[in-house]
């Protein structure tokens, strides 16, 4: 199968991750066991996680995802296959933080949740806007430096943020974030698109993209805002997609997976493979059948007249 560098790391992924915020959230810890064969039976490597899966819910406390991860790893012994990207700064108890301590910590306790001796890619989830970029990079330096991280990459940071963070490893001749994972799908293309992918381009950072689908909007499967809101966990924030511009896009779907014999979730997944600068989109499955579904995204190829049906409506 294809795979894509991930920055100047000289690592590659498979353009599809495997989101696992699901697990032990939505899907319980026999049935993400049985995903995450699935997914690495089917030639694909890259598992997306962070520690704060899934403390949204009562009675979490963080941690749930690596943990049934880290199970699975140690029951099917397929460590070797897979690519563990994993993230730390998001809100374990102590607010959002990057300090070193904090990072230092924080990481060794996902080590310890997903049973492994080192993260092939360690992200900060969110910026702490408070901690000097020079100190979390330096952070980052030392786990890699100890062999505890590969790469690391950054999600959820303002541009100028981002950009410190590049200049101050470079000044410190320290390793720098090989990757980006935005919020961007056929829908929310703004922000990255006039902010991000710039500098992206410009520093050969890879992209791993979330909401990848939009939450849910953009499998085709809810047509009004009542629709999803009843049926999709976060169907609140889904509710805001269903404008005009929404429907657009939801109608430019039906058009090119009636060409294409495809379903509109397979469509928005393989318009992402097909952006330039884009790794791969992350996607969340909470059965085999939705898992099957997403993993074809990768073999599809659109034609030109499909890309611009879906560009101009989603434009």
């Amino acid at each position: 199968m294809e795979t894509r560098p991930l920055g100047h790391s000289g690592l590659a992924i498979a353009p599809l991750v495997l989101g696992s915020n699901v697990f032990g959230w939505t899907v319980d810890e026999a049935t993400s066991f049985a995903l995450l064969d699935a997914f690495v039976d089917a030639g694909f490597s890259a598992i997306d996680t962070a520690d704060t899966y899934s403390r949204w819910i009562k009675g979490h406390v963080g941690g749930e995802s690596e943990t049934i991860i880290g199970r699975w790893l140690k029951r099917s012994g397929k460590r070797g296959k897979v690519f563990i990207a994993t993230k730390v700064g998001s809100d374990m108890g102590e607010g959002r933080c990057l300090r070193k301590d904090y990072v230092l910590r924080a990481a060794e306790a996902c080590l310890k949740r997903l049973q492994i001796d080192c993260i092939d890619l360690l992200q900060s989830h969110f910026d702490d806007e408070v901690t000097p970029v020079d100190e979390t990079m330096q952070a980052f330096a030392q786990l890699i430096a100890q062999g505890k991280v590969r790469v690391v990459g950054t999600s959820n940071m303002s541009l100028e943020r981002l950009k410190a963070s590049l200049a101050a490893s470079k000044r410190l001749g320290i390793p720098r974030y090989e990757s980006l994972q935005p919020n961007y799908n056929l829908y929310d293309r703004v922000d990255f698109e006039s902010q991000y992918a710039p500098i992206c381009a410009a520093e050969g950072l890879g992209v791993i993209t979330y909401y990848s689908l939009g939450g849910g909007f953009l499998t085709g499967k809810y047509r009004s805002a009542a629709e999803a809101a009843q049926n999709l966990a976060r169907g609140g924030k889904v509710k805001g997609y269903f404008d005009a511009r929404g429907q657009r896009i939801l109608r430019a779907l039906d058009v090119v997976t009636t060409r294409q014999g495809a379903t509109p979730a397979q469509i928005a997944l393989a318009w992402l493979i097909a952006r330039p600068g884009i790794t791969a989109p992350i996607a969340s499955a909470t059965d085999l059948t939705q898992l099957n579904e997403i993993m074809q995204a990768p073999r599809l190829t659109l034609t030109d007249e499909d890309l611009a049906v879906l560009n101009e409506a989603s434009a």
